[in-house]
């Protein structure tokens, strides 16, 4: 049993509100929200990113006039509403430090008015590199009457590094403080992170300009940003360790939204099949993680390549199937252990071997092979690659653990593949994603809806590749290409700025078809650069990622 099962439940709330550039003005909001929030008496109130000024500055000087001190009127005055309404509050400031440095903090409040966590953001977004300095330690774990809290703000959350070190290290909740536009980061990036770890997570978001009023529509006319998106996005929420979203705020106004969860629930780390998802990790597969990447990880690849997902019964609906694809498909992905039950390994691989040679066509599916279970690539030759499952599973407890990632270079790009089990851990996507390639297959048997829900889109966007996952029918597979413009503040020649910057393109997987066809954009891959100074692989907080490498941890 838990040493935490005899815990009280808790009560939290996130407050998303919209800030200004006059800090006396933002002071008087959050004691408002704080106030407002009291009377649903939640034992924690999370707050937004940068809730002492708007992230806009006219140079270095000016970032430091809006910055504040740990003693100052505006933390003292946070510090004795904690007290006032005896709960945790965490809020997100820039805060000032040895001269001229200033760090984006997330300071936690006792119920007693005391400081108890300060945690610095890792990950700084564009501009944020030019007057702020990055975290140098890793953020700690805050003990309460009611489980462990971890805090991180916006950026540190689109990618998994930053929660995934605090929940290996305990943390049951992550407060989240966010300061963002980007619709992808409330219906992606955010709830992701809850159940990849099997963790409740609380975000607040801003609302309202996130520039200066008068700039508005100067900047918009300057970056051909649409004013209506260089507001903040909202959908402040509260996720719970399945994925499930506990409340959500509103996409474009103040809002106070609450739940009460048991953060005992955080402490079940099973899969359905009873799988621990931190017992089978393997720390020695994922060194790169913590190694400082040189030069440039992804190489240029194919603008455009067709792939499938195929929807197939039997193998004697195989070649039928096959025959139906448009002809320029040169990948076709099945589910995993597809027809197992039907026919052993060699007459699976034999059987996509006779249907590859009618044409130029690479097909991947996983298969039992004794005591492997193996994803296999097979063309009208026979296996051109194969990749032994490298994360152990209750369900597929007859299968030895593999101890290489094997990348396959194909015409058109570097490809890693996985099953779904795999692939569920996201230090190993990661890896492949340091390792250049531009698509990664998935064979799946999905246990859980977050998997597709956010899990494979999540894989695509925050390691910007492309993925074509199949699924059995309980729950399908997707195929995620990438839009080709993707840098903030880059001429663009395919879209318009649609309040998106990091989510895949997304065909599902339907099974009311014998296939699902799509174009993948390999190319898009070797492009990282999210903003200015925000490279995807190269800028994320690799330097303090060795919790994820610790064998003693999880």
């Amino acid at each position: 049993m838990s040493e935490l099962s005899n815990k009280p439940k808790m009560r939290v709330a996130a407050l998303q509100f919209a800030t200004t550039v006059d800090v006396a003005q933002n002071l008087a909001t959050c004691l408002r929200m704080i106030d407002t929030a009291a009377v649903g008496t939640p034992n924690l109130m999370v707050l937004g990113e940068f809730s002492n000024h708007l992230s806009w500055y006219d140079g270095a000087d000016h970032a430091w006039s809006v910055a504040v001190d740990l003693e100052s009127d505006f933390l003292t005055a946070i510090a004795a509403k904690a007290k006032e309404h005896s709960c945790y509050i965490d809020i997100n400031v820039t805060l000032r430090r040895a001269k001229p440095a200033i760090t984006v903090t997330s300071l936690l409040y006792s119920p007693e008015g005391v400081l108890i966590a300060e945690a610095n953001k890792q990950t700084l977004m564009g501009h944020e590199n030019i007057f702020f300095e990055r975290a140098t330690t890793t953020s700690p774990i805050i003990e309460t009457p009611f489980g462990n809290l971890g805090l991180f703000p916006c950026r540190d959350g689109v990618t998994f590094e930053t929660p995934r070190g605090l929940a290996l290290r305990g943390a049951q909740l992550f407060c989240d403080s966010l300061n963002s536009f980007a619709l992808d980061e409330a219906s992606l990036h955010v709830p992701a992170r809850a159940p990849e770890n099997k963790c409740f997570l609380i975000s607040a978001n801003k609302v309202g300009p996130l520039i200066p009023e008068a700039l508005l529509e100067p900047v918009s006319e300057a970056t051909h940003i649409p004013i209506k998106y260089l507001m903040g996005a909202g959908g402040s929420q509260i996720v719970s360790p399945t994925g499930q979203i506990l409340a959500i705020g509103p996409k474009s106004k103040e809002a106070i939204i609450t739940a009460e969860i048991d953060l005992t629930e955080a402490d079940n780390k099973a899969r359905p099949d009873e799988t621990h998802i931190f017992a089978i990790r393997r720390p020695e597969l994922y060194e790169d993680i913590t190694i400082k990447p040189t030069g440039a990880i992804c190489a240029p690849a194919a603008e455009a390549v067709e792939v499938a997902t195929l929807n197939v019964d039997s193998l004697d609906d195989l070649s039928v199937v096959v025959e139906l694809l448009p002809s320029d498909v040169t990948l076709a992905v099945l589910p995993a252990l597809w027809s197992q039950a039907d026919a052993d390994a060699d007459t699976i691989i034999n059987a996509l071997r006779r249907v590859c040679a009618e044409r130029a066509l690479h097909i991947v599916t996983s298969v039992r092979d004794q005591s492997s279970h193996k994803v296999v690539m097979v063309n009208e030759d026979g296996i051109v690659a194969e990749q032994q499952q490298l994360h152990g599973s209750v369900r597929w407890n007859w299968a030895e653990e593999g101890n290489t990632l094997t990348i396959i270079d194909l015409p058109w790009g570097k490809v890693a593949m996985l099953n779904s089990d795999d692939a569920a851990i996201p230090e190993i996507v990661k890896v492949a994603a340091l390792k250049g390639i531009h698509c990664l297959v998935v064979v799946g048997d999905f246990q859980e809806p977050w998997e597709t829900r956010f899990g494979i889109p999540s894989r695509a966007a925050e390691n910007r590749i492309c993925v074509v996952a199949a699924g059995h029918q309980n729950l399908p597979g997707m195929i995620c290409s990438l839009e080709r413009d993707f840098t903030i503040l880059t001429p663009w020649a395919e879209r318009k700025f649609d309040g998106k910057i990091n989510q895949p393109l997304i065909t599902h997987q339907n099974y009311a078809d014998a296939f699902t066809a799509a174009s993948i954009h390999p190319n898009a891959a070797s492009n990282k650069l999210m903003s200015e100074n925000t490279d995807l692989l190269t800028d994320r907080p690799w330097f303090l990622s060795h919790d994820l490498t610790d064998p003693k941890l999880g």
